[in-house]
């Protein structure tokens, strides 16, 4: 049967529209038409109380929440708890994000998600391999005991997903264009990051298929007056995507105004680089055998050093407009629309439009979240799954 969302205001690309009902079935957008339309009559009738209703979240970078770390367990239990963590704020996709591992781990890693996709576990996308294959001078909290080139021996692996969206994130120095080339070739979205590449080697890994650079500004070769680095080469090219954590830990809100001038904002995505804390009152957790300490949105290891963040996509939105002075449509939609072009899933997800899938997000003025649905199934239904 169709449900119809009405009394909603409803964002459409960079504007909230009034009066139209958003009509669902088989768990994707039917039509957006009028209320009075013969097909709203018909359906089962779902009021909004006149509030925000939303593109769904989407969250390339998810190590965690709920308690749980993907790295701890891979599995498709964990994938779950994961998901269930970060719906309650708005994200109905996300890709379970797996931080430097020996091989054995990545393919258990990727086992997980491949039944996960194959169970129907609500909002998972595919996976973000996030190292092994990184620089140890930009390693962060990365063990680096676990980091390797990327040489062919691990190219099968990381192309061995079918059925979902691959991300690795590399430093593009310890591996060849070649590779990236061949990555790209099987489908494979590959992002910049924990990388000391010169802004050379950044642009030669541009022309051969590199799409992204994963959390600007962190763990990467700065922009300096001699050197742009990973930051100049990322700024300067109009095509790739920034994934950006606006939490005002990891990068100043000053200094993310000032990327947000230099490249289209459709390029920028918000992420949250989340840790098992989201969605608990946990204030410390353990990552490799360190204690890792909760402060606000962001997480320090015993040395100081960031260790990813305690902040969840709904906050994500919301300082973006309150940090970066972005209008809400426009970071709703580095929230949910670009973040799907850059994984290239326009034709399923990321918007509210006739034939994408029903993943949407009810929030109040202040971005609480009150209700999503993913794949047409309201959270108030449980996830059934």
């Amino acid at each position: 049967m169709s449900v119809a969302l009405v009394n909603g205001r409803v964002l459409r690309k960079d504007r909230l529209t009034q009066g139209r009902c958003v009509l669902i079935e088989n768990g994707r957008i039917l039509d957006i038409v009028a209320p009075s339309d013969r097909r709203a009559r018909r359906a089962e009738r779902c009021d909004l109380g006149g509030q925000l209703l939303l593109p769904g979240f989407i969250d390339s970078q998810v190590n965690g929440g709920g308690g749980v770390l993907f790295n701890d367990a891979p599995t498709v239990e964990t994938i779950r708890a994961i998901g269930r963590a970060h719906r309650r704020f708005g994200t109905t996709g996300f890709l379970p994000t797996l931080i430097s591992a020996d091989l054995d781990v990545v393919a258990r890693a990727i086992a997980a998600v491949r039944s996960a996709l194959e169970a129907g576990v609500p909002g998972v996308l595919g996976i973000h391999i996030e190292g092994p294959f990184l620089n140890v001078a930009r390693k962060g909290v990365h063990d680096p005991a676990k980091l390797r080139d990327l040489d062919a021996s691990a190219l099968g692996l990381l192309t061995s997903l079918t059925g979902g969206r691959t991300l690795v994130t590399l430093a593009p120095e310890v591996t060849t264009p070649q590779i990236i080339e061949k990555l790209v070739a099987s489908g494979v979205v590959v992002s910049a990051g924990h990388t000391n590449a010169t802004y050379a080697e950044i642009g030669t890994a541009l022309r051969h298929g590199l799409r992204g650079f994963t959390h600007l500004f962190n763990a990467m070769s700065q922009l300096t007056g001699r050197e742009p680095g990973a930051v100049g080469a990322a700024l300067e090219d109009p095509s790739s995507w920034c994934g950006i954590i606006v939490d005002g830990e990891h990068t100043d809100p000053v200094v993310l105004r000032i990327a947000l001038r230099c490249k289209p904002h459709d390029r920028f995505m918000l992420v949250t680089d989340a840790m098992p804390s989201v969605g608990t009152d946990n204030g410390s957790f353990e990552l490799q055998g360190r204690r890792i300490t909760v402060n606000g949105y962001a997480c320090f290891d015993e040395d100081g050093r960031l260790a990813g963040s305690n902040i969840d996509m709904a906050s994500c939105v919301r300082n973006a407009v309150s940090m970066l002075g972005l209008p809400l449509p426009e970071a709703v939609r580095m929230a949910s629309e670009w973040p799907a072009e850059f994984l290239g899933l326009t034709n399923d997800t990321g918007r509210i439009a006739p034939g994408l899938k029903a993943n949407l997000v009810l929030a109040d003025e202040k971005l609480n979240v009150l209700e999503t649905w993913i794949d047409g199934r309201s959270s108030k239904d449980g996830d059934g799954r």
